[in-house]
């Protein structure tokens, strides 16, 4: 018998409206090499003003 679930199905489920998915991108310089390095990350927020006091670290 087939699955009666869809894919838009299961999207409906997973769906969290009261946050937002934000990407944060840190520039720093790479002590081994010297270089300049990016660091992405994920983070999700309440309220798109929150973006400037997130903080991601290494």
């Amino acid at each position: 018998m087939a699955k009666q679930q869809s894919f838009a199905d299961k999207l409906k489920k997973k769906k969290d409206t009261d946050k937002i998915t934000v990407k944060v991108i840190k520039w720093y310089k790479s002590e081994e090499r010297g270089t300049i390095r990016t660091l992405e990350r994920f983070v999700q927020v309440k309220d798109i003003n929150e973006v400037d006091k997130i903080d991601i670290s290494l």
